[in-house]
């Protein structure tokens, strides 16, 4: 390792700075384009010793933490050019996938803050430390507050505390994954495996003093006081164990509207990766909806909701892995529309499929930029046009960006043209 002085060129994917260094690329976390810094080089990447040379658009933080909690990859921006970054992830992303592509301005998405987090504990001679990993690391900033989660959120690190010092004596790496719900705090916690009747005994204490609403070992049952109940459109959920959600709720609404308004003239829409139903729910209330997931407690929690939900049309959910049994383009040519929402992977098979056949109309919702562009690419080759992209920033801070695009295929496009021409 050894001191250098060195110039940012730009900010990189993750949000460090990268600098150029003996022909080498050098990324040095929390400096930004334009600075001259000092920094401790050991292959290619860097630590920040000094800024020699700030950047005109640098701010001061919004947390004392931010520099040694990696959750935050750039806080220190001004707004306008923290925002023109994110929409640049995006354009990026679609450039090296070798498409030229319009990119709305980026929309913030991060209401009231976030609903759901995942704490660490990591154990020391039987004491416990909870907080954030370091940035590329895996030692634990311990912190007393997070000022990006939503205050519903707002008991969730005591909670944690307390659940990590009733399992210190394993010894184990924890994850404790905390959702805020109506009837207050769900978490689930990875990595305890099973427990004894004594740690047991001990947690339904815990979940008692903390008031949360349900407590969950790898997704088995440890406690429940209230049912973990979320409002999705018209409809209630109760949320399985762990279930995904979109990070804010202002995401997700923001996400729906898109989804809703590209689909509006659809009346039989297909919801590929639906989850827990975010969209499906919502198109429910106007058009016949087949939802398609392989989280079996998520699908059965979505057909659960749109059960005793009121005023929807036909919403069927089915357990479908999409990866290895992606819907074909004849399944798939009995829809009007298609709304694909996959993991960060992506979904090349399914997207293949989608291209092969002749939905009119499909939205993609994305929360990587890469695999979003490769998939769009596989959408275009099939003869999909773009009508537009818009990138959501409801990971604050972070070097993630939510994406919706909206397709149509060309085929329909130029039938449309035609019947104008006469």
């Amino acid at each position: 390792m050894s001191a250098e002085r060195l110039v940012i060129e730009r900010l990189g994917a993750r949000g460090e700075g990268v600098a150029w260094l003996g022909g080498r690329r050098v990324f040095v976390p929390y400096a930004l384009v334009g600075e001259t810094v000092t920094a401790d080089v050991d292959g290619d990447h860097a630590r920040l010793i000094d800024i020699v040379d700030a950047s005109p658009l640098r701010i001061a933080p919004i947390c004392p933490r931010f520099g040694d909690c990696g959750g935050c990859a750039v806080q220190t921006l001004r707004a306008d050019a923290y925002a023109a970054w994110k929409r640049g992830l995006v354009e990026t992303a679609l450039a090296n996938a070798g498409l030229k592509l319009g990119v709305a301005p980026l929309v913030d998405a991060h209401g009231g803050g976030r609903r759901r987090v995942a704490f660490h504990a990591r154990f020391d001679s039987g004491a416990a430390h909870v907080g954030f990993m370091a940035a590329r690391s895996h030692r634990i900033v311990e912190i007393d507050a997070c000022p990006l989660l939503a205050p519903e959120l707002g008991g969730a690190l005591n909670a944690a505390r307390a659940i990590a010092v009733i399992l210190a004596a394993r010894g184990k790496p924890l994850d404790i994954a905390v959702t805020a719900t109506l009837g207050g705090l769900d978490i689930d916690l990875r990595g305890a495996g099973p427990l004894d009747d004594s740690e047991t005994g001990a947690l339904i204490a815990a979940a008692d003093a903390h008031d949360l609403a349900r407590l969950t070992n790898h997704a088995r049952l440890v406690a429940l006081r209230r049912a973990p109940h979320i409002d999705i459109g018209p409809a209630t959920l109760t949320l399985p164990p762990g279930a995904f959600l979109q990070a804010t709720q202002s995401g997700e609404e923001e996400i729906a509207a898109r989804v809703l308004k590209a689909t509006e003239k659809a009346q039989s829409i297909a919801d590929l990766f639906c989850g827990v139903g975010a969209f499906a729910l919502r198109l429910a209330r106007r058009a016949q909806v087949k939802a398609y997931d392989l989280d079996a407690a998520a699908v059965a929690a979505m057909r659960a909701a749109a059960q005793a939900a009121q005023g929807l049309r036909t919403l069927d959910g089915a357990e479908r892995d999409l990866f290895a049994r992606p819907l074909n383009a004849s399944e798939l040519n009995d829809f009007d529309a298609i709304v694909f929402d996959p993991p960060r992977a992506g979904a090349a098979a399914q997207a293949a499929e989608i291209a092969r056949s002749a939905v009119p109309a499909v939205v993609a919702v994305s929360c990587h930029a890469q695999s979003f562009a490769r998939d769009a690419a596989i959408l275009l080759k099939g003869g999909y046009v773009i009508r537009e992209i818009t990138p959501l920033d409801q990971f604050r801070y972070a070097a993630h960006v939510e994406i919706v695009a909206v397709f149509e295929k060309e085929s329909r496009r130029k039938s449309a043209k035609r019947r104008l021409l006469g």
